[in-house]
């Protein structure tokens, strides 16, 4: 049950495509984000902004999204702009060794950086390089 409600908007002006997500991004609204780009890609930008500075909560189903977002702009050679990933986002992430698949630095903006508990299963494995071979970033890098 979304206990904030899952609102969307997109808009291109002048090339520039921005969409904008608030609320909570989990299996019921996952979805919307895929229309949301689909409708902003079909307008061909130059490039995509997308808002995550009002999502309030982040699941897996939910991140699934994103990234299948993120793939879909990349693919229709449209550049990429990831504003607002706040803590909790920033932490799921983090956990599964995927903190700069949304991102890189040259267009990231985060308000609330992120904090990545130590790992104990990846320090026996070799601490922060074991999280930066993780096998996701060979997947969506």
């Amino acid at each position: 049950m979304t206990v904030y409600p899952f609102t969307s908007h997109a808009a291109v002006h002048s090339g520039i495509a921005r969409v904008t997500l608030a609320g909570e991004l989990d299996w019921d609204t996952g979805s919307h984000v895929r229309e949301a780009v689909a409708a902003c890609l079909a307008k061909q930008p130059t490039t995509l902004c997308l808002d995550l500075s009002g999502i309030s909560f982040c699941d897996c189903a939910g991140l699934s999204a994103l990234l299948r977002a993120r793939m879909s702009v990349l693919r229709a050679g449209v550049g990429l702009v990831v504003e607002g990933i706040g803590a909790q986002l920033a932490e799921l992430l983090c956990l599964i060794g995927a903190d700069g698949i949304l991102t890189d630095d040259s267009t990231y903006t985060n308000p609330e950086p992120a904090r990545c508990a130590p790992d104990p299963v990846a320090h026996r494995r070799g601490g922060a390089a074991a999280i930066a071979e993780s096998p996701l970033r060979g997947l969506l890098g």
